[in-house]
């Protein structure tokens, strides 16, 4: 179904910066694969119909749904009947989280969760009823005693637990979290679905299609076969009772070729964006007054956050992109609005001059190294007001 080549790029000039620039705002948005591209143009006039329908085209849609919920289920090595597309990453989290809480509503409306999860997390433990917050160490993970102490206080709807920060990159001791007997688990995988392998303990799991490369619009809800789990919102008539209104079958394939492609090459690319961020987490860390922060090992491969002291972050933004990279800074959750990062301000880090560095797969070895090198300058003339 994948196709595995990888996407053309322009040819690097004399920095190493490919002439359109380098994309290093990956965890926003992944450039899309070529597999998604083929699979989409394809699926456009074979998907276009309501695969509930009887009719050839309905019962042709319906098939090429029924392929794209399977072959999710085997990259992420879930049940095909634990697949529902979404139509956003934002709108599975809200499905997943909710629907387990209005599940087990007789528990109450407490939902626990860390200071750092998603902004899409918080607003749906807000919207629910009483979010219980619990702290994290200096890396952004959670602090385990806080959420045990927290949960004796008295039952929870649900408890949520990212799979690793979407501003840092530390990735959560998802399985190793010990919770009340009945207490039930939501995941925000949407920061690493595709780039790493799944926790294994939970009862809904929620991506984001965009982040691996495959089309924006598409998000992956699981829920696990067993787990108590109710809709929160007006039900539909859909065929898939997590589900409402009607699938995007062409994208919900294209995001199933892209998962598929991402997979098969995860751990090579890993590998080597792993160190590419080691060497930006090194650079960064050689400049005076620069706070790099997340774990530095035990991370998503190809994410990495630091703090640059008497340096505006917007500033910092827009002199990277005029050289050419295309960065991140503010919470991840709000940039346009550019407001300090929860996140950061959870883990106790600076919150002023922030930079998120993610890599696409396309990145070269190249633009590291021009990125690397353009920083402290960057940092410097920053300073000095030039």
């Amino acid at each position: 179904m994948a196709e595995r080549e990888a996407a053309p790029r322009s040819q690097p000039g004399s920095d190493g910066v490919a002439a359109g620039g380098a994309h290093l705002d990956a965890a926003s948005s992944e450039p899309l694969h070529p597999a998604a591209r083929t699979t989409l143009l394809a699926a456009l006039d074979a998907g276009y119909a309501d695969p509930r329908r009887l009719h050839h085209p309905g019962r042709n849609a319906r098939l090429l749904l029924d392929n794209a919920r399977a072959v999710v289920a085997e990259c992420l090595g879930v049940r095909a009947d634990e697949v529902t597309f979404t139509g956003s990453g934002t709108e599975a989290v809200h499905r997943g989280l909710l629907g387990l809480a209005a599940a087990d509503a007789g528990r109450g409306r407490r939902v626990v969760l860390p200071e750092v999860e998603h902004a899409a997390v918080r607003h749906a433990a807000q919207w629910w009823g009483e979010p219980v917050l619990v702290g994290v160490d200096h890396e952004a993970r959670v602090d385990r005693d806080a959420l045990a102490a927290a949960l004796a206080e008295g039952p929870a709807a649900a408890v949520a637990l990212q799979s690793a920060n979407h501003e840092v990159g530390t990735l959560q001791p998802v399985d190793e979290v010990e919770l009340p007997p009945g207490t039930q688990l939501f995941v925000d995988a949407c920061s690493s679905m595709g780039r790493v392998p799944l926790p294994r303990t939970w009862q809904a799991l929620a991506g984001s299609a965009h982040k691996w490369g495959g089309p924006a619009g598409v998000g992956v809800l699981l829920v696990r076969h067993g787990a108590r789990w109710t809709s929160p919102f007006p039900p539909d008539d859909r065929s898939d009772h997590r589900a409402s209104g009607f699938e995007n079958v062409p994208a919900a394939l294209a995001a199933a070729a892209a998962l598929q492609a991402v997979v098969a090459v995860r751990d090579d690319l890993g590998a080597r964006q792993h160190a590419w961020v080691a060497r930006i987490r090194a650079a960064a860390a050689a400049i005076d007054d620069v706070d790099v922060v997340g774990d530095p090992e035990v991370r998503l491969p190809h994410l990495t956050t630091f703090s640059v002291l008497y340096v505006n972050g917007e500033q910092l933004v827009t002199e990277l992109d005029r050289r050419g990279f295309g960065v991140a800074s503010g919470s991840a959750c709000t940039a346009s609005t550019l407001e300090p990062s929860h996140v950061l301000a959870a883990m106790g880090a600076l919150t002023h001059g922030n930079v998120r560095v993610s890599l696409t797969r396309g990145t070269t070895d190249a633009e590291v190294e021009a990125f690397c090198a353009a920083l402290p300058e960057v940092v410097a003339g920053l300073r000095d007001g030039s």
